[in-house]
């Protein structure tokens, strides 16, 4: 990959990152339920999901995916269940102060926190099925494969990186300006909500 292809999947990294989805509503949920330090730490099973689906694509298991109606559904329909438990666990969520004190034990762990941001990105075929449609343009046969997957993970890492922080630390701080309860109830039906919708887009996607 030239340095002018690379620049042009940055731009193009960058709209990825930026577009909502059910990636973005994570992170900001995350920020609303645990502050920009510990919430952060989805941002990482984020990433982490989306390296996930370039090794599967690049390994050719994305073809497969993309190929095979059975693999395809039943992903997708993995995906699909599991932002919508995202979404009515958050719904659901008691109206108490979503963000502990420096030092306090949160109820959810960092690891936790890591292994939902993956699950996120990780089970979404549509990331696969996206990814199977753009990253070929950028890719130079000509020269060795392996490395060029590597620069695009890592470049999609950093873009999400910057603006998984954004979404974050705006939540965290929109949070600590909603103290009272009803506030705090109605945020967390509104993120539930938006887990919900992700979910339910997600199923009505159907491959090109």
């Amino acid at each position: 990959m030239d340095l002018s292809t690379w620049i042009a999947f940055f731009a193009a990294a960058w709209a990825i990152s930026l577009s909502p989805g059910a990636g973005a509503v994570a992170a900001m949920s995350a920020g609303l339920n645990h502050g920009f330090r510990r919430g952060y730490t989805m941002t990482f099973g984020l990433v982490t999901g989306i390296w996930t689906q370039v090794l599967v694509v690049g390994i050719g298991l994305g073809a497969l995916i993309a190929a095979s109606s059975l693999a395809f559904t039943v992903v997708k329909w993995a995906g699909v269940a599991y932002l919508v438990w995202l979404g009515i666990k958050q719904w659901r969520a008691p109206a108490a102060p979503l963000v502990a004190a420096d030092g306090e034990a949160a109820a959810v762990s960092r690891r936790d926190l890591y292994l939902r941001g993956w699950i996120v990105n990780a089970l979404n075929p549509k990331g696969t099925v996206f990814l199977l449609a753009v990253v070929p343009q950028f890719l130079d046969l000509a020269r060795p494969l392996p490395a060029q997957y590597a620069v695009i993970a890592l470049t999609l890492a950093f873009t999400d990186l910057v603006v998984m922080a954004g979404y974050t630390a705006l939540a965290s701080r929109v949070l600590r300006a909603l103290k009272a309860p009803s506030h705090i109830k109605a945020m967390n039906r509104s993120f539930g909500a938006l887990f919900v919708l992700a979910g339910t887009l997600l199923a009505f996607f159907k491959r090109a």
